[in-house]
């Protein structure tokens, strides 16, 4: 779709939307913060307060999804404002109305209207999810005023662009504790999305094949509860059972060797071989049995570095006659068909479509894309596919995301920009059933990190004509930590710009960057003299600056996460999460600082020498308690990340009694794999070996006293 049809549906309806954009705009000066922005807004009317108490009315026939709203509403009403509402109570003379008696249907099953006078607020929709997100908006839109507790007087019309707005919840890499998913998905309700696109890959206990799943894996029954609470809230959790590629998880295992294509490489089944395909279908059918009323299977099977190369199994052959597309569409045709046959619909992780291929997708599932290519789109509609949208990989940055800085020349723009300028043209254009909001736990990012790119997708999935970007950056900061938060945007301005200087240091930059930068340590002293190369602060001045630098701005940003700590703000954990991540860069810049000083004092034990050899070992002392006192700063933040993090998640790696986890590094390299605990964080410190370098230090010590003093 070219840019004169954006031109003139912008033309056509700026004037519908002026009105609107005055209501945001009022709303915003009101302190009303709503993500996603409903589609039509009007001010006007009494406001509705609430004064102590509320009913809430359901319809004589409601469903049980619509009473499960009433009694969240209710729960929410009181957690959040210490309302009390009753449900189908006696008479009110105020009352909150759920209804979905007379609603528009053009308004679709997810649409809702809201309306608010002095007596009532009024929630109308034709469909359950329509009312329960009805629910939601008026959530938002509470406010304390001088009068109380209220609800300004305004009507609303509201329905989504896009009618699948999936979140990717990629747990490959370490595994949320079942409290925290529950409030996870809470939230993402809050926002509207529908659906979580679970990546598990061996955190799930499969039965089939137990060696597969890790130790403390979710099991069947506990993924069953779990699909059961996020269904309550309009969430369908949609497991994503990596299928061709991405496999090492289960071909790391000695008795599944024998279905890779390659043999020294873990990462990829052979989609030849119908051993494959049992192993895939056992894993696809227990995924299915423990999220009973999802829609969909996602098969995965990106990242196919060697398909087609194998040469025993015949890959390479059969890759020639069809062409890498149509081999690929072979693989997904057969595991489309099994999936089929179990009453879901796929999802693959698939190239963009080739309508003139020998094999072309299966229609059991959308055609999936990343990022925007609506001629593609059009192509594929016309031959009856539906399309889905998911936004480009934000990066795989360490620690943070590029939210607001980025020095990634792949990526000239900003993970939210990407985001942004791929939904609201994809919302707009009409093209697409369903958006994915990818993310990846390559460099083990806590998930919270991830909020503020979903909630920026739930944003502009559910309307293309969203506020502009700016404006929504500060409204999510409002809006998710409350109004009292402060200095959020510098906060994580602060973080992004400290996990680049973070990934800079040591060996942190994986095959991913290029070229890799190493670190050595200052030249040891030697021989009768003291002798040694005065090389380190040479080499290494720009890191000592650029140390000098982040430690003063993540000390800033330690102060902002306790002010934010201690105004007891919204979701306060992040600021936990945020503060351990500012400390470990801020340890790492007080490491090049060590190294620095340890350098000078070898300096000055040298110059020292020829005057007091007291006065050298006395240098010497200074340098191995640098070390000391450095590898201590490294435990002591080291261990309190761990124990931080580790409130919302199991420990990374974790061994029972009844198995041990099987670490294997894959063919990616993912900087979060390196090691199979939390020390990946770390393990490029550990390798620069302080410890020996202390241990050699002391023994030239003991040496130069028995020898000069």
């Amino acid at each position: 779709m070219d840019k004169k049809f954006f031109l003139i549906l912008a033309l056509s309806t700026a004037s519908l939307f002026s009105q609107l954009s005055a209501s945001r705009s009022e709303l915003w000066q009101e302190g009303i913060c709503l993500i996603p922005y409903p589609q039509e807004v009007t001010l006007g009317g009494e406001d509705f307060l609430f004064d102590g108490g509320v009913g809430i009315v359901l319809d004589r026939s409601a469903s049980s999804a619509d009473s499960f709203a009433a009694e969240d509403l209710a729960a929410r009403l009181k957690k959040d404002w210490e309302i009390r509402a009753e449900i189908n109570a006696p008479a009110r003379d105020r009352k909150i109305v759920l209804t979905r008696q007379q609603a528009a249907k053009k308004l679709g099953k997810q649409g809702y209207e809201l309306s608010v006078d002095k007596e009532k607020v009024i929630i109308r929709a034709a469909g359950e999810a329509g009312l329960f997100y009805g629910t939601r908006t008026l959530l938002q839109v509470i406010q304390k005023g001088d009068s109380g507790i209220l609800v300004k007087g305004m009507k609303i019309k509201d329905w989504p662009d896009i009618s699948y707005r999936a979140v990717h919840y990629d747990t490959k890499h370490h595994q949320d504790r079942a409290e925290y998913l529950r409030d996870f998905i809470r939230d993402l309700a809050d926002y509207k999305i529908n659906m979580l696109i679970w990546e598990w890959e061996d955190k799930f206990a499969y039965q089939s094949h137990p060696e597969i799943g890790a130790p403390g894996a979710f099991t069947k029954e506990e993924i069953q509860d779990l699909t059961r609470y996020a269904q309550q809230y309009h969430v369908q959790i949609t497991p994503l059972v990596q299928g061709l590629g991405h496999v090492s998880y289960i071909l790391k295992w000695a008795q599944n060797a024998n279905l890779r294509e390659i043999p020294a490489s873990n990462w990829e089944f052979c989609p030849l071989k119908d051993g494959s395909y049992k192993l895939l279908f056992d894993l696809w059918g227990e995924a299915i049995e423990a999220t009973t009323g999802s829609e969909y299977l996602h098969l995965g099977s990106d990242e196919t570095f060697e398909m087609g190369q194998g040469t025993e199994c015949g890959c390479s052959t059969r890759m020639a006659e069809l062409g890498r597309y149509s081999f690929y569409m072979e693989f997904i045709q057969r595991s489309a068909r099994y999936v089929n046959s179990k009453g879901r619909k796929f999802i693959a992780w698939t190239p963009p479509y080739q309508p003139d291929a020998k094999i072309r997708p299966p229609k059991g599932g959308p055609v999936l894309a990343e990022g925007l290519d609506l001629e593609n789109a059009k192509l594929a509609r016309k031959d009856g596919y539906t399309y889905w949208v998911y936004t480009p990989n934000p990066g795989i940055e360490h620690l943070f995301l590029p939210y607001f800085y980025r020095e990634n020349n792949r990526h000239p723009e900003t993970t939210l920009e990407e985001a942004y300028n791929t939904l609201t043209t994809a919302s707009l254009s009409g093209l697409y059933e369903g958006m994915i909001c990818a993310s990846w736990d390559d460099s083990g990012l806590h998930n919270q990190c991830w909020m503020m790119r979903f909630v920026n997708a739930a944003e502009y999935a559910w309307s293309g004509r969203g506020p502009e970007l700016e404006e929504f950056i500060d409204k999510y900061f409002s809006n998710y930590y409350g109004s009292q938060a402060g200095d959020l945007r510098e906060l994580f301005l602060l973080l992004g710009k400290g996990a680049y200087f973070y990934m800079d240091t040591f060996e942190r930059k994986v095959w991913h960057w290029g070229p890799v930068g190493k670190t050595h340590l200052p030249d040891l002293p030697r021989g009768d003299a003291i002798e040694y190369d005065p090389f380190w602060n040479l080499e290494y001045k720009k890191m000592v600056d650029r140390s000098q630098e982040q430690l003063a701005a993540m000390q800033r940003a330690v102060s902002i996460c306790r002010q934010n700590l201690e105004l007891k703000v919204k979701h306060s954990y992040d600021f936990e999460l945020y503060g351990s991540i500012a400390e470990l860069i801020s340890h790492t810049a007080r490491t090049y600082i060590a190294l620095s000083e340890l350098e000078n004092e070898i300096t000055a034990a040298h110059k020292q020498h020829f005057k007091s050899h007291q006065a050298a070992y006395s240098c010497f002392e200074k340098a191995a308690k640098i070390i000391e006192e450095n590898l201590q700063d490294r435990e002591k933040v080291f261990n309190s990340l761990v124990s931080t993090w580790e409130k919302t998640r199991l420990p990374k790696g974790l061994s029972t009694s009844e198995k041990k986890y099987f670490h294997r590094q894959d063919r990616a390299r993912h900087y979060a794999n390196r090691r199979p605990d939390m020390t990946y964080l770390i393990y490029d410190e550990q390798k620069l070996n302080l410890e020996d370098y202390l241990k050699s230090i002391r023994e030239y010590m003991a040496w130069y006293k028995k020898t000069n003093l």
